[in-house]
């Protein structure tokens, strides 16, 4: 059996499927859909995009899940500074409605109804978990670098029963725009929750920034290569059931990444080093 270093040296590269394609505002909702190019019964995930961001800055990386054969699709809505976190998880609802209501593609692409996930960045991870909670299908959820949420992420991950996969930056305390240390305390088991070393909360972000050409802000490579090998392997396991990822799915050991109990004192939580530390203060 290959080893989860094996295993994620291969999730960090493109999978083996053609993607395509598609714009969900042809079924009434704003946002795109990227699918392998074939396949009946696939798995899917309604991705949630983070404060004043948009689908666009997680293209890339909703096309590597699709290239690993898992359907990803993001609304394009709540865009704005004061955007609805009830809006924007009801969006996630009826994009998953969609995925598994209609034939993808030119009719040869469908989503299995019983192999659904959530998963979202920064304010998109927390209402992703808000709402897995509303739903009975979702088989899991993955909170990348979750922000606060109103109504309350934690309060709603406490009814969780399904996996959850939390993935924080290196900072060990919560803050105004960072309750990945909250939210992974509240998920239920089974749960992982990783730090990613050196990176910053909106490492993942494509795009250019407004700090970006002084070397703030910008995204991160290495974070990016290794949230793409957590949040594929998760998927491919948990929804999709292929159990050779059951390992990087859950505490293998991963470089540049630490599991971490939430539940431990703040005294033994790993602490940031000052780059990673600033860029997270200053973020976009």
């Amino acid at each position: 059996m290959a080893t989860s270093t094996k295993l994620a040296a291969q999730l960090s590269k493109r999978g083996p499927h053609k993607v395509l394609r598609g714009d969900l505002a042809l079924a009434g909702q704003p946002g795109v859909v990227f699918t392998p190019e074939q396949g009946y019964g696939l798995p899917a995930v309604a991705f949630g995009h983070g404060w004043l961001l948009g689908a666009g800055r997680y293209t890339e990386t909703l096309k590597h899940l699709a290239s690993w054969g898992i359907v990803a699709a993001a609304p394009d809505t709540e865009r704005g500074p004061i955007p609805s976190h009830r809006g924007l998880a009801t969006d996630l609802g009826t994009v998953l409605g969609i995925m598994t209501g209609i034939r993808l593609g030119t009719g040869d692409i469908s989503v299995h109804p019983d192999k659904l996930a959530l998963a979202g960045h920064g304010m998109g991870a927390s209402i992703a978990v808000l709402a897995a909670a509303a739903r009975s299908d979702v088989k899991a959820v993955a909170a990348l670098f979750p922000a606060p949420s109103a109504p309350s992420a934690e309060a709603a991950a406490a009814s969780l029963t399904v996996p959850s996969l939390v993935l924080g930056d290196a900072a060990f305390a919560d803050s105004l725009n960072d309750n990945t240390l909250a939210l992974a305390g509240a998920c239920n088991p089974p749960s992982v929750f990783r730090r990613v070393d050196k990176a910053s909360s909106d490492g993942i972000v494509e795009g250019r920034r407004l700090l970006a050409p002084i070397g703030v802000g910008g995204t991160e490579k290495s974070t990016v290569r290794t949230v793409r090998v957590l949040l594929t392997a998760f998927l491919l396991f948990h929804v999709a059931g292929e159990k050779k990822y059951e390992d990087l799915a859950g505490a293998a050991e991963l470089k540049g990444t630490r599991v971490i109990d939430p539940h431990a004192p703040i005294a033994e939580q790993p602490k940031p080093s000052p780059l990673s530390a600033a860029r997270a203060l200053i973020g976009r």
